[in-house]
């Protein structure tokens, strides 16, 4: 019984642990979307004659690496952001790589 206890608390320990960094990557991804710039994306991304990233995202029509592509070389008016979003202090104190702080914007539009 006692394998059987440890072994369900062990699960639920893994669940919660994959949860909580779920939350954080969403959180993360919130953060550099509304600070980017010191304005955040939204400035630019939610004005309706701009790409509105959100649905672009969710269309299909813009997948991860089109939209990492976009955010290290930049694209038309859109200036290369992958600097910008390294120093983000959710980024920093995240400890995420480029991949990783990438991935959480991603996720975050996703989720919008």
């Amino acid at each position: 019984m006692k394998k059987l206890l440890l072994a369900v608390a062990g699960i639920a320990l893994i669940g919660l642990t994959g949860q909580a960094m779920a939350d954080e990557q969403l959180e993360v991804g919130k953060k550099i979307y509304e600070r980017a710039f010191g304005r955040g994306c939204g400035t630019c991304h939610d004005i309706a004659s701009n790409p509105q990233l959100t649905a672009l995202i969710k269309a299909g029509q813009l997948d991860m690496a089109k939209f990492t592509q976009v955010l290290t070389e930049g694209k038309g008016g859109m200036p290369k952001a992958m600097d910008e979003i390294m120093k983000q202090k959710a980024v920093e104190k995240a400890g995420y790589t480029q991949e990783q702080a990438v991935a959480a914007l991603y996720k975050y539009l996703e989720s919008k």
